[in-house]
């Protein structure tokens, strides 16, 4: 009896998961229409150091990327970054991440208070959340992070912290965001509780480990090793799911890519979901031109404060390698929803600027020895209000051999996609 077809529309991480997961139950082929796979996973070089051009590091505390990485052989290549403290550059300088946050909601006022990040009146502000009333049943099922966190906390917990880290993992708008999108486990605890402090103290705890994991050479080893045990087509683009003569397809393309490939009323749904781009810039220096070593990870970079970088990563701080002695890598992003400022900007002029804020921030003594600019356009979708019933509309009106999967639709980090590219060979499974 002939084994079952599965086309998988994309060579991302998620597709080449998806392939994985189905690889004992059916004949599956992965199409992907660039020349690489990977998507925006891709480790390339600087002066000859190993660097990530898209994302470095996947949640550890989750089981789905770990364990994936364990069943393809790579559990011995697995590395925590070297340091987990990171800064928020906002009032003047940079400023301590308080521990103990989550997702950067705050679960003490005493680390807080220690850090500088908000003002004496936006910390007596956020203290108020201890004495407010709770607030009203009946409200909007769906609700802002700044609606839910800010009512409680104030604007300046919001602006300066919540946002900069919670609205920088998915380059978003603590207005536009939605709570029961991007961070289940605070809306949970906001509508359980009162306060919202001890709704999240009274909360699972964190586990014990790093909170991120990485790779000896980086991501790309991760979906190369998935390449090869998959059956994929570089080059080939996919238009219409009718020419794939398959029995079931998974879409593991962005949201707009797979509009393109649906019934028309499932993709006016997918065509809602507006997506960000962002340019990463990674800058080497001479050891000499820092004035003194790299205490963390990285910093946050608040929207309010108007700079052009989002955040920082100290890249030869958090990923040590052995013989780059001679270099300092630094990478920064920049780019959110409603701010193209670095789209247009060249290569040169954009350099220039980042550096220059980087300058301001760390008091950098010398220019870059050299750069790499990586642009990622539209490359991060949009969890505005609504978006989990926008994923549910979208499923219920796909055919039921035709799944969706990726960083649209629960969760944009690694670790997620590859949850959810399990969710998507289960769906199609029984066709």
């Amino acid at each position: 009896m002939p084994r079952p077809e599965v086309a998988v529309v994309g060579g991302g991480i998620t597709g080449l998961a998806t392939a994985w997961f189905l690889r004992d139950r059916a004949a599956v082929t992965v199409y992907e229409a660039s020349g690489r796979v990977g998507g925006k996973i891709e480790t390339t070089s600087l002066l000859g150091v190993p660097v990530e051009a898209g994302p470095d590091t996947f949640l550890a505390r989750v089981p789905w990327a770990v364990d994936l990485c364990k069943a393809l052989g790579l559990g011995d290549e697995l590395v925590a970054p070297a340091t987990g403290k990171a800064y928020v550059w906002t009032r003047g300088r940079l400023r301590p991440l308080p521990e103990g946050t989550v997702l950067g909601v705050p679960r003490r006022l005493g680390p807080l208070a220690r850090a500088g990040i908000v003002s004496p009146w936006g910390l007596a502000r956020a203290g108020l959340d201890l004495v407010l009333p709770r607030p009203p049943a009946g409200g909007a099922d769906d609700r802002s992070v700044r609606e839910v966190i800010g009512k409680r906390f104030g604007p300046e917990v919001v602006n300066r912290l919540v946002e900069p880290l919670l609205g920088g993992i998915h380059a978003g708008r603590a207005d536009r965001l939605s709570l029961a999108a991007v961070a289940p486990q605070v809306a949970e605890a906001a509508g359980r509780s009162r306060s919202l402090l001890l709704g999240l103290r009274s909360g699972p705890a964190a586990g014990n480990g790093p909170v991120f994991l990485g790779l000896r050479g980086g991501l790309q080893t991760l979906v190369d090793r998935l390449a090869k045990e998959v059956d994929v087509r570089l080059n080939t683009p996919v238009e219409p799911l009718a020419d794939l003569g398959a029995d079931a397809v998974v879409l593991a393309v962005p949201a707009y890519a797979a509009a393109r490939l649906v019934p028309a009323e499932a993709a006016r749904e997918l065509e809602a979901i507006e997506y960000a781009s962002v340019v990463t810039v990674t800058l080497a220096y001479a050891p000499d031109a820092l004035p003194g070593p790299l205490d963390g990870s990285g910093f946050l970079v608040p929207r309010v404060d108007g700079r052009l970088i989002t955040a920082c990563t100290w890249t030869s701080s958090k990923w040590p390698q052995p013989g780059a002695d001679g270099v300092v890598l630094l990478r920064a992003s920049a780019g959110r929803i409603g701010d193209d400022r670095a789209l247009r900007l060249d290569d040169e002029a954009l350099v220039g600027r980042i550096h220059g804020e980087l300058a301001e921030a760390m008091g950098l003594r010398a220019p870059p020895t050299g750069s790499l600019v990586s642009r990622w356009l539209r490359s991060f979708p949009q969890y505005d209000i609504g978006h989990v019933a926008r994923v549910a509309r979208i499923e219920a009106l796909l055919p039921p051999n035709v799944a969706v999967a990726g960083a649209a639709y629960r969760g944009v980090g690694i670790a997620a996609c590859i949850h959810d590219a399990e969710r998507a060979a289960s769906a199609v499974a029984p066709h």
